[in-house]
């Protein structure tokens, strides 16, 4: 197929690494390797664009840009990327009515609730347009797809577990010793988590964490707690976590996608609550390692760990209960490593990537052939 791709929330080769841009990128990967001519055909980020009027014209130009490039048939297909009411997609619907193009959405979201805001209307109602002129709506979560079905119906939509490439996240032996050698851990289990050091939701879960671990301090427990990623806010988690911790808390820095399983294959459990986190890309990593997880009950996280199989999931801001499972799986060695287990073959049955990602290949084959076949297309 030929396809024209488009991320109109965070454009593929964005600086701030996030899992939304890993996903967007596994995704045009995947497309490329199994022999698709996959064209990015806009950069234009949308986010928040409808309070940026200035920036009207360069979206009317991109349209007219596009439609220009692509008349002639020189694609199958469009496909968009994460499409909601902060960054709606402003110029697939317009391009691919004109085209008579098929119109795909990866990763569609739909809210009324933010229908209500004066803020966020725009957003909701041009979102709406694009969710309205898509022949087809994939998604990675549940919830997306119960409210989608407000709006679309059952035969536009189709649910697709997220995945990754399991063989990029599995347990190394050699370097586990490694990495606890080089952390001086010792005999000490040692507690994993990550995320990146922004002001929002990523900082304050890793406050989270620092705190819980620092009351497990003040209870006599032993651990060595590890927090990979690096940002603004570095300076303000360190500060805490030498208040907390003293000298068992290790910042490693950014570390590379392709080298987090060496951070994971170190560690004996993962822990990081993911306030309202969508998916969180880090638990399906850690799993896929062996580690099991310790986070919040929100989110999309339940989808992706298995409560009381493969993780510990507690109600979101009760530190008590968070303290609880953090300590249940810190000091019950044989728990934790049937969790391990159970997690690491929980990632491959049923979040391998490329098992997923070929489903999601036969239904844009399946769009494309639709298309052709209506009347208006011959």
């Amino acid at each position: 197929m030929r396809i024209a791709f488009y991320a109109p929330f965070k454009p593929l080769g964005h600086p701030n690494p996030s899992g939304d841009l890993v996903i967007a990128g596994s995704l045009y990967d995947h497309l490329r390797k199994r022999g698709h001519d996959v064209r990015i055909v806009s950069t234009l980020r949308s986010r928040w664009i409808f309070w940026k009027p200035w920036n009207i014209v360069r979206v009317v130009l991109e349209k007219k840009r596009i439609t220009r490039q692509l008349s002639g048939k020189t694609v199958d297909l469009w496909l968009t990327y994460h499409t909601y009411y902060k960054a709606p997609d402003l110029i697939g619907p317009d391009v691919c009515s004109s085209l008579r193009l098929p119109y795909v959405i990866f990763q569609g979201s739909y809210s009324t609730r933010v229908s209500r805001s004066f803020l966020t209307r725009p957003g909701f109602v041009l979102n709406r347009k694009a969710l309205l002129a898509a022949d087809l709506v994939l998604t990675n979560r549940r919830d997306d797809m119960v409210n989608l079905q407000r709006l679309l119906d059952l035969e536009r939509l189709r649910h697709l577990p997220p995945g990754i490439h399991p063989s990029g996240f599995t347990r190394d032996d050699d370097a586990r010793e490694r990495m606890r050698q080089q952390w001086q851990a010792g005999e000490r289990q040692v507690i994993v988590t990550a995320a990146m050091f922004r002001a929002d939701v990523k900082t304050r879960g890793l406050i989270k964490v620092i705190e819980s671990c620092g009351r497990l301090r003040r209870q006599g427990h032993e651990f060595l707690l590890v927090i990979a990623g690096d940002g603004r806010e570095r300076q303000r988690l360190v500060s805490l976590a030498e208040k907390e911790l003293g000298d068992r808390v290790i910042f490693t820095g950014r570390i590379d996608r392709d080298r987090m399983f060496e951070l994971y294959s170190g560690g004996d459990l993962f822990v990081f609550p993911g306030i309202n986190e969508s998916l969180g890309m880090v638990y399906l990593e850690a799993q896929s390692c062996g580690l099991p997880v310790v986070a919040y009950n929100n989110g999309g996280i339940p989808e992706v760990v298995d409560d009381g199989r493969t993780g510990l999931l507690t109600e979101p801001f009760a530190d008590s209960r968070f303290d609880e499972a953090v300590v249940r799986l810190l000091t019950d060695r044989e728990e934790r490593q049937q969790m391990g287990v159970r997690a690491a073959a929980h990632i491959r049955r049923r979040h391998d990537l490329e098992r997923n990602y070929a489903r999601l290949e036969q239904l844009l084959l399946e769009a494309v052939r639709h298309r052709k076949n209506r009347p208006e297309a011959r």
